[in-house]
């Protein structure tokens, strides 16, 4: 099966390198000036789970893609999904596959437009990582998973075919029956990980440590629960029961990358993970309540985006 990464930066790199350190037929649909970097000095990955340095990999531009590919793994940030849908299409035939790993739901109806239902998989993925001043990707932590399936559920044949490439190739992986359900219930996780960490501009450990922390935390996971629910997707008990327990846990550095990105003064997925939950609420019910947790927090997302177009358009100088 030959296997389409697009973009090799720290999740499309580190996934699409444990692949082809598996003796998988991968490719890296990138950009000049990372298609050099990797020409000169390889795909680098550091990580606890292993060290490894993949000499000239290969790569190809969008403009000199000349055939389908098997597979399609799509890992781009939601903010960059636009560019990386034009990228990709001449990649997509009749029989490809995209698997995309961005994070909420609203990636999928952008994908289902442009290349149809049918060529789109349900997919998450859970790994932290970063790209270092040296183009190195960084593993961060040890956990490193993947999980995909068919949006209407069970295990296909082609599901079958993509976990014959996928598992065994480094990194936990595995097909599921159910993986919408999957994917909401990381998207409850994360949209109250990010909200939470993002507002207080701290890990969990020091959130539940100050007066009203642990309720803030808890009173927000169980709002975005309830839209999961309101959706059709109830998050199951033992992932209810697990989560609070992460969200609550005394002393814990656990954060959202979204956070990072803010502290790092980059571009963040506000819209994509929180705005969009807002969107999916019970109307009813919001017009009954109060400001909620939710809201603020993607309020305060919204003022530091707004607030950083507003540095980036004061500092570029104008055209002459």
């Amino acid at each position: 099966m030959r296997v389409l990464v697009v973009g090799a930066g720290a999740t499309g790199g580190y996934f699409g390198g444990r692949l082809l350190q598996a003796g998988r037929d991968v490719t890296f649909l990138v950009r000049p000036r990372r298609a050099a970097e990797l020409a000169s000095a390889g795909l680098i990955i550091k990580s606890p789970k292993g060290d490894v340095t993949l000499r000239e990999p290969k790569t190809v531009l969008s403009e000199n893609i000349r055939a389908p590919f098997d597979l399609v793994l799509l890992s781009c940030k939601a903010y960059d999904l636009e560019n990386a849908v034009a990228s990709v299409a001449p990649a997509v035939g009749n029989e490809t596959m995209i698997l995309p790993l961005l994070n909420g739901m609203k990636h999928l109806d952008v994908l289902d437009a442009r290349f149809g239902r049918e060529k789109v998989l349900g997919g998450l993925c859970a790994i932290a990582a970063t790209l270092d001043a040296e183009r190195v990707i960084v593993h961060l932590s040890t956990f490193h998973s993947l999980a995909f399936g068919e949006r209407d559920g069970g295990l296909s044949n082609r599901i079958n075919a993509v976990a014959d490439v996928i598992i065994g190739a480094g990194f936990d992986a595995r097909a599921s029956d159910n993986i919408v359900q999957d994917m909401w219930e990381k998207w409850v996780l994360l949209g109250s990980l990010a909200g939470a960490t993002c507002l207080m501009r701290a890990p969990v450990g020091d959130i539940v440590a100050s007066p009203g922390g642990r309720d803030l935390i808890l009173s927000l996971f169980e709002e975005i629960s309830g839209i999961a629910a309101f959706s059709g997707y109830a998050p199951r008990p033992a992932f209810l029961e697990r989560t609070r327990a992460m969200l609550t846990e005394t002393g814990s550095p656990f954060t959202a990358s979204m956070l990072r990105d803010v502290e790092g003064n980059g571009p963040i997925e506000a819209d994509h993970i929180l705005g969009d939950l807002l969107h999916r609420r019970d109307p009813a019910r919001a017009r009954r309540e109060d400001m909620s947790v939710l809201q603020i927090a993607y309020a305060h997302l919204k003022t530091y985006e707004a607030r950083r177009a507003r540095t980036l358009a004061s500092s570029t100088p104008p055209l002459k």
